[in-house]
C-alpha cells in the first residue's frame, strides 16, 4: 500500500547515521554522552504526582472533558498565572484553550488556517513542526533566517513581500529552540505592528518561556497592547515542571483563534484527561517554590558547558534561555553532520547537527543540558576532556 503524498513528502530522517553509530558503539560497550535529547532528565515534582493521584480517584474526571475548551477551574488557574507571572488580563471563558501539549496546538493552528498554496512564514533553524504541518495542508513554508548578526531574531523587513503578500501566518519561539536566543518585548512589538499592518496571526510558542537564566524573565507577546486582535501563543508544563510526557499545556490569545483552534481539536481529539488538568492546577499554584530550583539546576549546566568548549577554543556567549547550547562548527570540519559524526565516533559525544533544523542551521551543533544517568556536571567534565583528548586540533 502506497504511503499518502503528505507522508511521502516529510524529509528523511536527519538522524539515521548518528543513531546507527549510537546503537554499535553502545552494543560494543562504549560510554556516550548523549547532548541530543532534549527531554527533561528531573522527575516531575512530588506535588503534580500527589495531585494527581488524588484527582484521578475522583471518577468525575474518567469521562470526557465536554466544555471543548479545557474545566473551569484549569482555564481560572492559567488566567490567574497570566496576572502574576506576566501582568496581563486573559480571559478565562473565551481566551484560553486547554492543549493535549505545545506541540498538538502549534500542528493544529496552521490546519485551521491554511489552505493549498497559502504561505506560513517560519523561522530557520527552527521545530520541524512548523514545516512539516503546513506542508501537510499544502501550504507553502517561506524560511526567515535566524542569523549571530541579528541576535537570532527574523529580519522582518528582509521578508520579501510577495511572500507577505501570501502568507496567513508567521511563526516565532522565543526563547529559541534550537538557537537558545531570547526575544525582547519591543521586538514582539515590531511584529505585532508587523502582523497588523499585512494581516497575519503570529504563532508565538512559548515552550520555553520558563527556562531562562541569570535572572531573565522572558516576555509574553500578549504583554504588547493589541497583540490579541494578531496573535495566539502556546505554553507548555513540559519543560517548566518536566511533564514532557503528561502532554499539557495551553493556548491562550484572541478569542477569534481560540475558538478555530477549538473547532480543529474537537474533530481531532477529545481533549485533556481532567484529572491531569487538575494536576496542573496544583503545578501553577507551585511556580514560584520549583522553578527557581529548575533554572538554577540547569544553569549550573550551561555554565559548565560553555566554560569548557571555550577553553577548547570556542568563544561562546552563554545564553539566557532554553537547555540549549547552539555552537559553530569548527572550519577544520565541512559540515554539521560530519562534525557530530565525528564527536560520536572519536569521543563518545552525542549532538544534534544544526542541519536537522533547516539550511540555515548548517554551520551549527545543538547540545542539549539535559542528560541521563548521574552526576550530570561530571559527565560535561568528562566530553570535554574527551574532545580535548581526541581533537586536539579543532581550531
Amino acid at each position: 500500500m502506497e504511503l499518502a503524498q503528505r507522508l511521502q513528502r516529510i524529509p528523511p530522517y536527519p538522524f539515521r547515521e548518528i543513531a546507527r553509530i549510537k546503537a554499535q558503539m553502545l552494543a560494543e560497550g562504549r560510554e556516550i554522552i548523549d547532548f541530543g535529547i532534549g527531554d527533561p532528565d528531573m522527575p516531575t515534582p512530588d506535588f503534580v504526582i500527589e495531585a494527581l493521584h488524588q484527582a484521578a480517584q475522583d471518577p468525575t474526571t474518567h469521562q470526557y472533558d465536554e466544555s471543548g475548551y479545557g474545566i473551569a477551574e484549569y482555564k481560572q488557574a492559567i488566567s490567574d498565572f497570566a496576572a502574576a507571572r506576566y501582568g496581563i488580563q486573559i480571559d478565562p471563558d473565551g481566551e484560553i484553550q486547554s492543549c493535549i501539549g505545545a506541540k498538538e496546538a502549534l500542528a493544529h493552528i496552521i490546519w485551521a488556517y491554511i489552505d493549498p498554496a497559502d504561505v506560513v512564514l517560519i523561522p530557520e533553524p527552527a521545530y520541524p513542526v512548523f514545516g512539516v504541518q503546513t506542508t501537510w495542508c499544502g501550504g507553502a513554508p517561506f524560511p526567515m533566517p535566524l542569523l549571530p548578526e541579528n541576535d537570532f531574531l527574523p529580519d522582518l523587513a528582509a521578508i520579501p513581500d510577495s511572500a507577505v503578500h501570501r502568507a496567513k501566518l508567521i511563526f516565532v519561539n522565543y526563547p529559541n529552540n534550537p538557537t537558545g536566543a531570547v526575544a525582547s518585548l519591543e521586538f514582539f512589538e515590531e511584529l505585532v505592528k508587523f502582523a497588523k499592518k499585512n494581516e497575519l496571526l503570529i504563532v508565538q510558542d512559548a515552550a520555553y518561556a520558563e527556562v531562562t537564566f541569570d535572572g531573565y524573565e522572558a516576555p509574553s507577546i500578549m504583554q504588547v497592547p493589541g497583540a490579541k486582535d494578531v496573535a495566539i501563543e502556546m505554553h507548555s508544563f513540559s519543560k517548566t515542571f518536566n511533564m514532557t510526557g503528561w502532554r499539557v499545556g495551553w493556548a491562550w490569545g484572541g478569542s477569534e483563534y481560540i475558538d478555530a483552534l477549538s473547532k480543529v481539536k474537537s474533530n481531532v481529539d477529545s481533549g485533556t484527561f481532567m484529572a491531569i488538568q487538575r494536576a496542573g492546577i496544583v503545578a501553577l499554584a507551585n511556580f514560584d517554590s520549583h522553578v527557581p530550583q529548575m533554572r538554577g539546576e540547569y544553569q549550573q549546566r550551561r555554565d559548565a558547558l560553555v566554560k569548557g568548549l571555550n577553553s577548547l577554543g570556542w568563544s561562546l556567549e552563554k545564553p539566557k534561555g532554553t537547555f540549549y547550547i547552539w555552537a559553530p562548527v569548527p572550519p577544520s570540519f565541512d559540515s554539521s553532520a560530519g562534525f557530530a559524526q565525528a564527536l560520536l565516533e572519536q569521543c563518545g559525544v552525542l549532538v544534534t547537527p544544526g542541519s536537522a533544523y533547516g539550511s540555515t542551521g548548517e554551520g551549527f551543533i545543538r547540545m542539549s543540558l539535559t542528560l541521563t544517568g548521574e552526576d550530570k556536571l561530571g559527565q560535561i567534565a568528562r566530553a570535554i576532556d574527551s574532545i580535548a583528548s581526541n581533537m586536539p586540533a579543532l581550531w
